[in-house]
């Protein structure tokens, strides 16, 4: 049908549209705290682009629900205030046909959200934990940014090195000051070099540096020369776990003991998909304005509900993840009440939607049929 080869592809251009530019806003928003957490020393300069990666493939499930929804709201809104809905519901066909295209165009984006939700999220969650805690794991030397002062890990130690190697086991110009029992220690050195010893311990030996011992308030320090001098920068470094959290495990683990946080992060990966199908059908009501007034109130009404219906999925997964409600009696109840408001919805624009509405007597009056419609004189 014409009809709808037009409006799947018309959904598809508003689809992109929308995710393009939900996409960009997303990305922008972690590009700055990814920044921010680089800048602070919480995780790796060059982790930041794989960071970036990893945290968008957990946001993408939403992004792709709010997509499908836009995407159709927006389409169906257009056909009203274009008055092409009026044609159509004089033309004898229903609202209800708008649900086919509509599952067409949004049955990719649904079975997208699904392996998102099971699969690739969980996996992206592991990742970006397995980087952030490598970063963790690392001597402090290791984290240290040239040409900027980094505090330790215990915060008793700051490191300063004005060069750094190639392959990260060489600085130059090392500056290290330690506060201990209320004294300081500080050692300024030309070259340090990081070596390993037999228990796994790391230490930074510097040469041809000196060292300053004493008060900060007082003004007698002890000075010495030294030609190498060695200092522990981190014990051996344990194995790398991840994320052992109910968000990056797979469907799996989170099947394997009644754990209440596991079932309630299995909610949310079935609320995924289920909100993308019900969101979708719910624009195509929420979509009718009137030609003649702005579509404002429209979107704020469409907003609202997303809003509630996303609220009360949490709110669902928080009593599952305290315990106050099984998973088999919570799952399911949010997205039943979506589908009864849905069905009641269309039955409501199906009602006002009939032969004798204003609009469809209106369109045929004007069509020259004022006498059968009894609008003569």
């Amino acid at each position: 049908m014409i009809f709808q080869r037009a409006l799947r592809r018309e959904l598809l251009n508003a689809a992109g549209a929308v995710l393009a530019t939900l996409f960009v806003i997303t990305v922008t928003w972690m590009l700055i705290r990814v920044l921010e957490q680089a800048a602070s020393g919480k995780v790796a300069s060059s982790d930041v682009l794989a960071l970036i990666g990893f945290t968008s493939l957990m946001y993408l499930p939403i992004l792709l629900i709010l997509t499908g929804f836009i995407a159709v709201l927006l389409v169906v809104t257009r056909s009203y205030q274009d008055s092409e809905m009026v044609v159509w519901f004089a033309s004898g066909l229903s609202l209800t046909r708008w649900i086919r295209p509509v599952m067409q165009f949004g049955a990719p984006l649904i079975l997208l959200t699904g392996l998102l939700s099971f699969v690739v999220s969980p996996w992206a969650n592991q990742q970006s934990a397995e980087f952030r805690e490598r970063f963790e794991k690392r001597s402090d030397i290791a984290k240290v940014s040239p040409g900027k002062f980094q505090e330790s890990a215990g915060s008793d130690r700051i490191f300063f090195v004005e060069e750094v190697a190639g392959d990260l086991s060489k600085v130059q110009n090392v500056f290290i000051n330690t506060v201990k029992d209320g004294k300081s220690s500080v050692v300024v050195a030309r070259e340090g070099t990081i070596s390993i010893d037999k228990h796994g311990d790391k230490f930074l030996i510097m040469d041809q540096g000196r060292r300053y011992d004493g008060l900060p308030t007082e003004p007698d320090f002890q000075m010495m020369q030294f030609e190498r001098y060695g200092v522990l920068v981190s014990s051996q470094e344990g194995v790398v776990n991840g994320d052992n959290s109910e968000k990056s495990m797979p469907v799996a683990r989170l099947l394997e003991d009644p754990d209440p946080r596991k079932y309630a992060e299995l909610l949310w990966r079935i609320s995924l998909p289920l909100m993308a199908t019900l969101l979708m059908l719910l624009a195509i009501p929420l979509g009718f304005v009137n030609p003649r007034v702005g579509r404002s109130a429209n979107l704020i009404v469409a907003l609202l509900c997303t809003v509630m219906y996303l609220s009360m999925v949490n709110v669902s997964q928080a009593m599952v993840a305290q315990g106050r409600a099984g998973f088999d009696r919570a799952w399911w109840p949010v997205h039943l009440v979506t589908g009864l408001v849905i069905v009641l919805l269309f039955l409501w624009r199906l009602k006002i939607h009939h032969r004798w509405h204003p609009l469809v007597v209106w369109s045929r009056c004007k069509a020259g049929l004022r006498r059968k419609e009894g609008c003569a004189g």
